[in-house]
């Protein structure tokens, strides 16, 4: 496996440079993940000052491993771990972040995540389909009879943001405002943000958790049937949901359930379409249907990276860690395991191999996932079954936000 140009790779000490900055690297990340995997697949990244794993069975296992987890400070103070003190200019966002899922660990995890689990099992969820078809049909009725669209802003936003207000129980009005507000708090998750992209995130912590602030006061005085007033009304041993854990919960859950999916429709129309497979076969059923998008999902995952922290002292893969330092997990390099995959970087729906892990494992496996799933299995039909030869108007370009994946904008013609 040719290394390119822009990685640098030291098999010896296992050290990586590369600059995720570089367009040639985030454009086209799988072609880097190929070259990890044949020459360093457990390396520490110097731009990073971290120690990252790509191979499967290292990632599958290190997301349900217990002595590694997303939280710290639950076991261990500031002063111990050397960690420098919070940034003010970023209180609100630290705030709002605070009782997120996707940080804490047991028990307050295991509390949250229960009172709100319900809503996201795939019995549930299954409900929406026949709306969720509703919705997608009237956004391609709008645009139909154009013979072309920029799919990103026509479609794919809009879906995912539209069935995930619903579903909490936010007006659908609120829907443009809450993807800005989304794509502006989520700066903070990428590889060298700015003070500009640090600033930005704070305002919209705060626009964003009074925003909540207003419709958890709306509920407590007119409960509806939405999972925001399950979310405050229902007790888990004897207790509620505080006002910040409401906030916290509904904005991650706001954030995670359409932020993935926007980018993944996006992914998945482009490696059909670069495919030059018939989506009359793609699509054929239920079946080869969920094949085409868990194959989609594998080979150009949404979200590439989880952390974790190191809660005591453990050796993995040679490498010795202490308590408190971070590992990097390349979920979207996993699922190109040559080990695992074979011809891991071709899209073959038909394969019948691991399970792609696009959505983590273990405690924190991506409690909207069976939401994900559903919207890529009822939308990506609808939209090549109504746009008989669906193709590329121009080459897409990947947007600069590892890591995470998706397009900048996604131009088509039929």
């Amino acid at each position: 496996m040719m290394i390119p140009p822009f990685l640098s790779i030291d098999t010896t000490t296992r050290h990586v440079s590369l600059d995720a900055s570089n367009p040639a690297f985030y454009s086209d990340p799988n072609t880097v993940y190929a070259a990890l995997h044949a020459h360093c697949p457990t390396f520490y990244w110097e731009q990073q000052k971290q120690w990252f794993f790509t191979g499967y069975d290292h990632v599958n296992s290190l997301l349900r491993d217990r002595r590694f987890g997303r939280q710290i400070l639950h076991i261990a103070s500031r002063e111990e771990l050397d960690l420098p003190e919070p940034d003010k200019h970023v209180a609100n966002f630290d705030l709002a972040e605070r009782y997120s899922l996707l940080e804490l660990e047991p028990p307050e995890h295991t509390r949250l995540r229960t009172l709100v689990n319900r809503a996201f099992v795939s019995r549930h969820v299954e409900r929406m389909k026949p709306e969720l078809a509703e919705l997608a049909n009237k956004l391609i009725d709008g645009f139909e009879k154009d013979n072309e669209v920029e799919l990103l802003s026509a479609f794919s936003d809009i879906i995912p943001v539209t069935m995930i207000a619903r579903m909490i129980g936010i007006p659908e009005e609120m829907g443009p405002q809450l993807l800005k507000w989304s794509h502006a708090y989520i700066r903070m998750y990428l590889f060298g943000r700015t003070r500009e992209d640090e600033d930005g995130a704070e305002r919209a912590a705060k626009e964003f958790s009074d925003y909540v602030k207003t419709v958890i006061a709306e509920r407590r005085a007119d409960p509806r049937d939405d999972l925001l007033t399950h979310m405050i009304h229902t007790e888990h041993k004897g207790q509620y949901l505080t006002e910040d854990e409401l906030v916290s919960t509904t904005i991650v859950l706001l954030n995670a359930g359409h932020e993935a999916t926007v980018h993944q429709i996006g992914n998945s129309v482009r490696i059909i379409l670069d495919s030059g497979r018939d989506p009359a076969d793609l699509f054929k059923d239920e079946a080869t249907t969920e094949r085409t998008v868990e194959e989609s999902l594998r080979i150009c995952a949404p979200v590439h990276i989880f952390q974790r922290w190191a809660l005591e002292p453990v050796e993995i893969d040679g490498i010795s860690f202490k308590r408190g330092d971070k590992v990097s997990l390349i979920l979207a390099a996993a699922n190109l395991d040559p080990a695992k995959f074979s011809d891991p970087l071709a899209f073959r729906p038909d394969r019948n191999e691991a399970p792609n892990l696009s959505f983590g494992a273990g405690i924190h496996f991506c409690i909207g996932a069976p939401l994900a799933r559903l919207e890529l299995n009822v939308v990506l039909p609808i939209l090549f079954e109504r746009l008989p030869g669906l193709r590329l108007a121009r080459t897409p370009v990947v947007k600069d936000v590892y890591h995470f994946h998706g397009l900048d904008r996604l131009d088509l013609a039929w």
